[in-house]
């Protein structure tokens, strides 16, 4: 199917989506109606990733016996994100963010349990088969952040992105942080402890899902696409309608560059944090802390890092993140293996380095794009996104077997430094 095709379906305009072409403050109401939604289903989504991100690893370590494997949970639902991200992305692009963003959190419930009944029948081969399908909430997760978007200026992108996402981090930092209790629950009904976050996880994103396909209507891309094609004709909706030329490829590999280069380090040193606190006695309690700040940076700075990029610009905030994940792999890999408080620190920087260079770069992305074409070119960089994080999630554990915790946060950190030069070269297209 064409463009052109999927440009007719969205364009189908009932009388309800139409009466928002030339009504200026039905356009702002949906705006924020959209915002709430989406954000609504981020709490649930966040409570639903975090499984992963803690005892993945360490699920997979229990199962296969080795450490040198330990990665590979990771780079599964990592992998699995990418092809999720495509088909959300290409739903959303031929129906309407509503049915992509539900479909893809729905994915990612079923492959939780599936999770679950592999630990109980102690299946590795179920196991790497539904964190590949558990990968779908994850890319939807991040998808959702787009939604708010479609109906945003471009001054106001960066600070709708990172309004959904700071609502991520209620959950995000309530699932690391129940590890322990739902470890105890998993017990109590004969389910392995470390499957227990994977419970939460299933219901949490069937609850993300359901919340967007009860609540997001009128749809916001149709609305947005709608718009766009009135915005001929209606000069005055120029503030609400996107007006970057589609070709702008530019932008679009540079905001791209920046996400995947972020994702990579972030999940490299994210992913063998928790096996390297458990070789030196740390108990779930703690892994669950570190995690749980490592998140809440990841997330709970966001309403704050949109503004400061959409007043200090994509490419300066792009440049803060490659200096804010330096350091977190310096102070990762020298601090002491018993101390909690240095792991704490270090993971809050890597997570505030990943929200810096995340959010700069979707408003690239975003101001490189218009309506027809944004959902498809949205999923596709975030696919980028999902492999770049699933490579950075095998190395790690081969790094680490093959030399240290130490060598794999300096390296994480060395390589983020590739972002400033990377990010220097957008500066002349750049409001």
């Amino acid at each position: 199917m064409t463009e052109s095709d999927n440009g007719n379906e969205l364009s189908a305009k009932p009388a309800v989506e139409q009466s928002y072409i030339g009504a200026l403050e039905k356009q702002r109401a949906l705006y924020k109606r959209t915002l709430f939604v989406v954000s609504v289903s981020q709490i649930f989504g966040g409570a639903g990733l975090a499984a992963g991100v803690t005892v993945g690893a360490l699920l997979a370590q229990q199962m296969l016996g080795t450490d040198a494997f330990a990665g590979i949970p990771t780079a599964l639902f990592t992998l699995g994100s990418a092809g999720a991200a495509l088909f959300v992305g290409r739903l959303s692009q031929k129906f309407g963010r509503r049915t992509g963003l539900t479909a893809g959190f729905m994915l990612g419930g079923v492959g939780a349990i599936g999770v679950i009944l592999a630990a109980i029948i102690n299946s590795v081969l179920l196991l790497f088969g539904s964190l590949l399908v558990y990968g779908a909430g994850t890319a939807t997760n991040l998808q959702a952040r787009y939604a708010g978007t479609d109906l945003a200026n471009r001054k106001q992108r960066a600070t709708a992105i990172s309004t959904t996402m700071v609502f991520t981090t209620f959950g995000a930092v309530a699932g690391p942080n129940l590890v322990n209790v739902m470890g105890d629950f998993a017990l109590s009904i004969g389910v392995p402890a470390l499957a227990g976050p994977f419970i939460l996880a299933a219901a949490a994103y069937i609850l993300a899902g359901l919340v967007l396909f009860i609540m997001l209507r009128p749809d916001p891309l149709v609305i947005a696409r709608m718009l766009e094609e009135s915005n001929e004709k209606l000069s005055n909706l120029e503030d609400m309608a996107t007006t970057v030329p589609i070709g702008n490829k530019r932008g679009i590999i540079v905001g791209a560059t920046i996400m995947v280069l972020t994702q990579m380090v972030m999940v490299a040193i994210m992913t063998m944090t928790p096996v390297h606190m458990r070789d030196y006695g740390h108990d779930l309690g703690a892994v669950g802390l570190v995690i749980g700040f490592h998140i809440g940076a990841m997330y709970l700075p966001s309403l704050f890092t949109g503004v400061l990029v959409d007043k200090l610009g994509r490419t300066a905030m792009s440049i803060v993140s490659g200096m804010t994940l330096l350091s977190a792999g310096l102070i990762a890999a020298f601090a002491p293996g018993d101390s909690t408080v240095l792991l704490v620190i270090a993971l809050s920087l890597l997570g505030l380095g990943w929200n810096f260079g995340l959010i700069s770069g979707t408003a690239l992305i975003v101001d490189s794009t218009e309506a027809s074409t944004r959902a498809q070119t949205q999923g596709t960089v975030d696919v980028l996104i999902a492999l770049s994080g699933a490579a950075g999630g095998v190395l790690s554990g081969m790094i680490v077997a093959g030399s240290s915790y130490l060598a794999l946060s300096i390296s994480g950190g060395i390589l983020s430094l590739l972002l400033i030069p990377v990010v220097m070269g957008s500066r002349r297209g750049e409001k």
